[in-house]
């Protein structure tokens, strides 16, 4: 049962790695940078659990290209979305009509865009519900709890024990697009916290902004909910109670959300990783389909529209921490 990562990224080294380390043949297919790195520090994988595994260099099976007569029993997609079509026609090119592909990427439509740029290969919609954060080159920690989501279909159903040997619970689902929506409004704090320069949990006990989160997530909630559009439940609460439940006192957020902030020091948003380094964010794949939903309906969503903005804008400057009331007061401007 071998695997083609297309995407060496933090998510796709972490779920690959885990795999491999479970005896899974694995291939990871990234950019040269990253793979010199694991050529040579090998992959180094933690979690907020105690966990350490580590697979030396000599024992990685590394591509900057896809490799030929590749035969792959089942391909993760893990590229940013902007990436989606053009790793996907590269698949497309080079693998077997009906090869499974499972994106594990942000947003709602990746599954869509890489279907249609692979019409011959069977693409099947997935959700990851952690942060994963390289720490050092070729070391990937899991900072946060959680079970991947992947769409219900007989071809993925061998894989659901495989993937649970590797310590990868994956929960199957019939309505992928519930599941998407609710991780969706989960990752609406992505912006808020790659704009504070905080870690996430430093971040979340942060009132402050856990009130920009708040009317974010109070929006887009109204906006699905003109929509009729079904939420799925991925945490002990109603997607429906999260604002009244970001806008507790710190105190009594902080047992009331006792689940939501088991995480460790080091977990922090894989946006706040791409502003830090220079690279586009998916911002557009997160607040800016809020803003498309409610266009779509004759409706505005302008707190969306301007996290949309403001990320967009400090991706073209040097980056500097927002503090939470200023962040509040420019959402608010109109």
């Amino acid at each position: 049962m071998s695997v083609l990562v297309m995407g060496a990224g933090a998510i796709g080294c972490y779920v690959g790695g885990r795999l491999m380390a479970s005896g899974v043949e694995v291939t990871l297919l990234g950019r040269p940078s990253r793979l010199d790195a694991l050529r040579q520090h090998g992959l180094t994988l933690t979690d907020l659990n105690g966990l350490r595994q580590h697979v030396p260099p000599h024992a990685l099976r590394l591509s900057d290209s896809m490799p030929i007569n590749a035969h792959p029993a089942l391909v993760l997609l893990c590229v940013k979305t902007g990436a989606t079509a053009m790793a996907a026609a590269q698949l497309q090119a080079a693998l077997p009509t009906g090869t499974p592909v499972l994106s594990l990427q942000n947003g709602l439509h990746n599954g869509h865009t890489a279907q249609s740029a692979a019409p011959s290969l069977a693409v099947h919609r997935g959700m990851v519900p952690w942060n994963v954060a390289e720490l050092t080159p070729g070391h990937f920690h899991r900072g946060t709890d959680g079970t991947l989501a992947a769409q219900d279909d007989p071809v993925l159903h061998p894989w659901v024990a495989i993937f649970a040997q590797a310590g990868i619970p994956v929960a199957l689902h019939t309505d992928m697009t519930a599941v998407q929506w609710a991780k969706l409004l989960l990752n609406l704090n992505n912006p808020v916290n790659a704009l504070s320069g905080l870690p996430l949990k430093t971040q979340l006990l942060d009132r402050g902004y856990r009130r920009v989160l708040a009317a974010l997530v109070g929006e887009a909630l109204a906006v699905l909910e003109h929509a009729h559009q079904p939420l799925a439940r991925l945490t002990p609460l109603p997607p429906a109670w999260l604002p009244t439940l970001l806008r507790l006192p710190t105190p009594v957020f902080r047992l009331a959300a006792a689940r939501l902030l088991r995480m460790d020091e080091q977990a922090r948003s894989s946006m706040a990783d791409d502003m830090a380094q220079g690279r586009p964010t998916e911002i557009d794949a997160l607040c800016g389909e809020v803003v498309r939903l409610a266009a779509a309906q004759g409706q505005l969503a302008p707190l969306n529209s301007a996290m949309t903005q403001l990320v967009h804008a400090e991706q073209t400057k040097a980056h500097r921490p927002w503090p939470a009331n200023a962040l509040m007061a420019a959402l608010a401007q109109p």
